[in-house]
Parts: structure tokens; sequence; C-alpha cells
């Protein structure tokens, strides 16, 4: 791919194996209808219709609503009121979420945002309802927020690659493994405090965000199921061209709906494949960047950087 960061915003749905710049461009799209609705609703005389609207994304607390709103546990983490909660969330997701494509690729980046808010929702849940510190106000909690899908992919970048630097204002090159360390203390810390719902969820997230990297280092994927269904819509709404191929001797031509292609008689192995590259971040997953040979951290680097 080519361009910088706000190409790949404008452009999020146009490529494959674009997932952190998809998940960035649903949050900035959910925060501006939100914003857009608060000021009319509310200059309107209308703040409860907004509210109400908002509380059909939102995650709640008590079992009895989520029965009826169960799509709760996927919407809430997309959705952002706060201009500072949205920002600070997507530096970390943008920071943290590139190292993990980079070495794990867009689907298991995507696997993990996903699972680290289910995981993230279920603990805000199970505790609110089996704590007596909540008993009081578990009826009208309500959640909002990608954090705990961030916090899953920041402790799994730390996980994966503990001793990797981020250079920190005023503080220098800083391993991104006391990063997450201070990152997860602050929400344990902040628990039992005014968003102590908010605290928990960030905790179940940053436990799968670990979770998820040792079983990935073990040989298993907890994110197939994810994975299945994100390829079932993939396939669901993407277009399929028409091709028809003949054949003539002497000229290797394919013919296609739109003109004639030539077709490349050279050897097969100088493009990377799909198949081989998924073999490639399998093997980084379980043995590391490091163990990689020339070729396939050529063909690594050629799939990374070509045109989709």
């Amino acid at each position: 791919m080519y361009g910088g960061f706000w190409y790949h915003i404008r452009h999020a749905f146009d490529h494959k194996d674009n997932g952190l710049y998809k998940i960035i461009a649903i949050n900035l799209i959910a925060f501006l209808v939100l914003m857009v609705l608060r000021v009319f609703l509310t200059i309107g005389g209308a703040e409860e219709l907004y509210r109400s609207i908002v509380s059909v994304f939102m995650m709640p607390a008590s079992l009895s609503r989520f029965v009826i709103q169960p799509w709760t546990l996927l919407t809430y983490m997309f959705f952002h009121e706060g201009f500072f909660h949205i920002i600070f969330n997507l530096l970390f997701l943008y920071w943290f979420g590139l190292l993990v494509q980079e070495y794990l690729g867009s689907r298991k980046l995507v696997n993990l945002y996903i699972l680290g808010g289910i995981a993230g929702g279920l603990l805000y849940m199970v505790l609110y309802n089996i704590a007596p510190y909540f008993s009081d106000r578990v009826d009208g909690a309500l959640m909002l927020g990608a954090s705990a899908g961030v916090y899953a992919i920041v402790v799994a970048a730390a996980t994966l690659r503990p001793d990797t630097q981020f250079h920190l204002l005023l503080l220098g090159p800083v391993k991104i493994k006391y990063i997450a360390i201070f990152y997860v203390l602050i929400a344990f810390a902040n628990s039992a405090g005014s968003n102590a719902g908010g605290e928990l969820a960030h905790l179940g997230g940053a436990a799968l965000g670990y979770l998820y990297i040792l079983q990935l280092q073990k040989g298993v994927d907890m994110g197939k199921p994810v994975q299945a269904v994100g390829l079932f819509f993939e396939k669901l709404f993407s277009q399929k061209p028409k091709v028809k191929v003949t054949y003539r001797r002497g000229s290797d031509n394919v013919k296609t709906k739109g003109g004639t292609a030539p077709v490349n008689s050279g050897s097969s192995g100088s493009k990377s494949t799909q198949e081989e590259i998924d073999r490639i971040l399998d093997k980084i997953a379980e043995k590391g960047y490091d163990n990689l040979s020339k070729e396939e951290k050529r063909k690594l680097f050629d799939f990374s950087n070509k045109d989709v």
C-alpha cells in the first residue's frame, strides 16, 4: 500500500487486509454521527430522544436489559461521545495496532479488537451483577467506547514484542512492555472509582490480549470464529468479476469483460500468494520475526508494500 494515514482512512474500505484503518474509520464515522445528532437534537429540545438513540448501542450492565439488546456486546465498542475519549483510544489503537498488524496480519488484529471488546463487555456485566459495590447502580449502568478492544491490542503487542521501543515525549525511548504495564495498572487502580465499569472492561480486554498471544504461540488461534464470520460477510458483499479465459497457440492472453490482458508465463514463484503470506505470519506468531528466512522476509515485505 502507499500514502499516509489520512489516505488509508479515506480508502479504508477500498483495500483488503486493511483491518486497522477499517476499525479506526468505523469509530470516527460513528463518533461524527453521534456528534451531529447530539447537537441538533439538543438544540431542538429533544435531548431525551438523543439519549434513547445512543442507549440502543451502549452495553448495559443489567442482565434483563442485555437479553433484549444482545447486539450491544458488539456495537458499544465502536461508539464514543467524548472528544478526548476517542482521540486517546484511537492513538493507542494506531500505535500498537501497526505493530500487531505488521507481525500478525490484519485479520488477527481484527480478531484481537473484537474479542477484547467482547471479553471486556462480559467482565463488566458479570462483575456489576455479582459485586456488592455495584448493586445499587446496575440497572442504570451503560457503557460505550473502544477501550477494551484497544487494551487487548496494547497488551497483545507488548506480549508479542515486549522489547520494542516507542519514543515518548519527555521520556525518550521506552519499551512497550512498560507502557502496557502502566496502562493496565491505571485501569486496576481506577476499577473502584467513578468510571469503574469502563476500567473493568479495560482489564477484561487486557487479559484477552495476553491470553490470545500465549495461545497463538502454542498454535491455537482463538480468533477463528471471528475470522470465519468476517470472511462470510466479506464474500457476501464482494463482487466477483466475470472472467472468460481463451487460449491461442503462440499467445498467452486472458480475455476479460474489460478487454484482453497478457499472462506472465514466467516463474510462478515470483509473486507471494495469500496462502504463503498466511504461512509466514503463522511462523512469526509461533517463532518470531527473527526466525524467518531472507526469502520469507522478502515475500512479506513485497506483499505489505504492494498496491491492493
